[in-house]
Formats: structure tokens, sequence, C-alpha cells
């Protein structure tokens, strides 16, 4: 089903966070730390919501990890960190939460990947115990198909069938075909077993594009559980960022997509939260949400042999990131603000007019002065060395007037 372009899914909730339905996309990321090492699991989702992380999963593969779950939902609770977590499990789901119920309890979403939850006649079982576990605790269940652990009765049935048909498929058809089977089917034995369709999310995850694409397509085209998007193993940094936006961006746009993680590999040492950043990014410049205000910025040129454009584009960026979290609390709308740093005569005015608050800064051989733009009229010429300091306390004089809320939080 579509509205205005959308698919509609069966609205879902995890925690206090609503997705699916009318709701927008949510944001979510994994920790890569061991769980049973509560201070650096609640360190690192700490640092992941405050990012914009919405939702937070983390590996529960070890009686350690799971009985350290309820303490890292009570040390984030305790940090006014209330961002829910979802617990990953593999092979071991089902004695994790029948022999920890405060793990059970805690996270607010299981995921369960239906080709590593048991193999031969323990799958059946096993699957059940960790959808009746679900039920008991009424918490939704992502059921999650991975490409590289599919479950392997599902793909010789569907190779069997495609074998015998008039026109067969090639082994990328059969492949897809048994994803969309593997995750519908798992969805339809986890409402025979008692969980309601809106405490189910799906997603089918590979590592190509034009297969993610043609994968969620089907999916959507055959149900209307919440879709959760990724390209797994993306990669590291442009690879994996471009990968993930060329296929996200296609989906989000046909109205495809409820949730979304991007799976970047980090770079050694460095921080977790670039794919919370990516993934806001995308949403943003989809038009689908809007987080931050958006800073339009001059690539340079010949024109534009003098660096001071690109120092103050950088400012104000850090700026704004600074004074989002106040202004998230005390300035209704701020987010969809527009700022202009334009580095010369070519672009800059017209760039600076449509912006709310734009700058068009001199380019070489072009007078000393950067005139300032105000939805669309001009309101001021900078010159000499405060240019900077002036337009972020122009900023700040905006921003203070146009979105001051009318009830300020206490």
């Amino acid at each position: 089903m579509t509205s205005g372009g959308k698919r509609v899914a069966r609205s879902c909730r995890v925690g206090h966070v609503p997705l699916g339905g009318a709701f927008p996309v949510v944001v979510q990321s994994m920790t890569n730390t061991d769980t049973a090492d509560v201070e650096a699991t609640v360190r690192q989702c700490v640092e992941l919501a405050r990012a914009g992380s919405e939702l937070v999963r983390v590996t529960v593969n070890t009686p350690r990890a799971a009985a350290a779950a309820a303490e890292i939902r009570d040390r984030l609770d305790r940090l006014d960190c209330d961002v829910p977590l979802i617990g990953d499990f593999h092979y071991n789901g089902h004695r994790l939460l029948a022999d920890c119920p405060a793990c059970a309890e805690a996270l607010a979403k299981y995921r369960i990947n239906p080709g590593n939850v048991g193999f031969g006649r323990n799958r059946d079982t096993q699957f059940a115990a960790m959808v009746e576990c679900a039920c008991r605790y009424e918490k939704p269940v992502r059921i999650g198909v991975n490409w590289g652990s599919l479950d392997q009765a599902v793909l010789a049935r569907v190779m069997d069938e495609n074998s015998r048909r008039a026109a067969p498929q090639g082994t990328d058809g059969v492949m897809r075909e048994a994803m969309v089977v593997s995750a519908l089917e798992s969805a339809r034995t986890a409402e025979k077993l008692g969980l309601p369709g809106d405490r189910i999310v799906l997603s089918c995850k590979v590592s190509g594009v034009q297969d993610l694409i043609a994968i969620y397509r089907e999916l959507a085209r055959r149900c209307d559980y919440a879709l959760h998007l990724g390209l797994t193993e993306a990669g590291m940094g442009a690879k994996g960022i471009v990968a993930s936006t060329a296929a996200l961006a296609v989906l989000l746009h046909e109205g495809i997509g409820d949730t979304i993680r991007i799976s970047l590999t980090p770079e050694p040492g460095a921080s977790r939260t670039e794919e919370v950043i990516v993934a806001r990014e995308i949403l943003q410049s989809l038009g689908l949400r809007a987080f931050t205000p958006r800073v339009v910025a001059c690539p340079g040129c010949g024109r534009t042999t003098s660096g001071f454009f690109q120092e103050l584009a950088k400012e104000v960026e850090t700026y704004i990131r600074d004074r989002m979290p106040e202004w998230r609390r005390t300035h209704e709308g701020v987010e969809n603000m527009t700022l202009a740093v334009m580095g010369c005569v070519v672009n800059g005015p017209g760039e600076s007019r449509h912006a709310n608050l734009g700058i068009s800064l001199p380019g070489t051989g072009e007078a000393p002065a950067a005139p300032v733009y105000e939805d669309g009229e001009k309101v001021a010429t900078l010159k000499g060395a405060r240019i900077a300091a002036e337009f972020i306390e122009m900023i700040e004089a905006y921003v203070a007037r146009k979105y001051m809320r009318k009830v300020v939080d206490a």
C-alpha cells in the first residue's frame, strides 16, 4: 500500500520509538563493543544516541552478554539516555532469553536471523522459543535474513522449484527469491505462534546494491510489514558511504523503508558515529527528515583563490553542530533552516538570497566586502577581520528571533 508515494507499512513500536505507518524513517546503529563490558557498551550507546541514533543494537551472544543487558539498560536510564536497545541473537538466542529473563525484559526488540536460529529439527523449536519469549514480554521482533547466512533448506527448496519452471531464473534471481521467501515464511510462522503482525519488522540484507534494490522492491510488493533497510558489509570510507547511499536512496525515494542502518567498517580507532551521520544525511538530503540546519557551501574554483570561504564554512558547520543540542530543546523548527556560505559573485548573491541567511564572500579581484542576505533581502555588508564572528552572531540572532518556542522547556 502507498500513501502520497510512500509505502504504508504496519506501524510498530520499539520501546518509545514508533516506526512504520506514517511515522518518519528511524535511524539505528549497532555497537561493536563486547556487550559483557558494560562500561564500554554504555559509553558507546550514549555516543551513538547523542549522534542521533534512535535505536541501538547490541550483540547478545554469551550468558555474560545476556546478563549485562539489564545493567546496561539501567545505566543508560540513570544517564538520562532513553535510546531503546535491540538484542542481536544468533544460534543460541532461545537459551539466552530463557535463562536470563532480565535480558528478555530489558531489550526493546529481538533480532532473529532465520538462517542462524537453529539447524535441522531444532530450527523450528528454537525459532518458536524466541517468538514465544517475544510474545510473553510483548516485544517486537526483527526477522533479519542475511545473504551470508541464508537458510539452506529454503534455498534448496527454491532452487528445486526454479528448476521445474519453463523459464528458470539465473542464480542471482534464485538467491533473491530465497531471501524473500525466508523472510515472509518466518514472519507468517511468527504470527501463527501469536506474535502480532504490527510487532514484526523484516530485513533482507545483501552487499550488492542492485541485489538489495531488487529484493526490497519484491518484499515491499508482497507484504505490509515494517521494513529495515541496510546494505550489509558496505565497506570502509567513501566506498561504503557511496554504496549505501546508492542503494538506500533509490528505495527510500520509492517510499520503501521504515528504519535504516548504514553498515560502515570504521577506520581503526575511529568513532562508530559515522554511520549515524551518514544515515541522517541520506534522509535529510532526500527531504524525508530534518535533523540540523543545512549549510550550502561553495566548492571553490579559480575565482576563489583565498581559502577564507572554506574556513568560514567549516566554522559555521562546527558552530551549528555544537549549538544543536540546545537549539533542539529551545527553538522549534531550527533544523529546517538553510545557511549559505559562498565564495564569489558568480553564484554567491543568488544562493545567499535562496537561504534563510547567507553570506557572499569576495572572490579574487572583487571588492573586499561580503553582503549578507536574510530571507532574500540584503541586510548587511561585512568587512574586515571580524567577518566570521559577525556572521555567526547574525546566525545566533536569527535563530533567537525566528525559531523561539512559545513555551520553552524547563
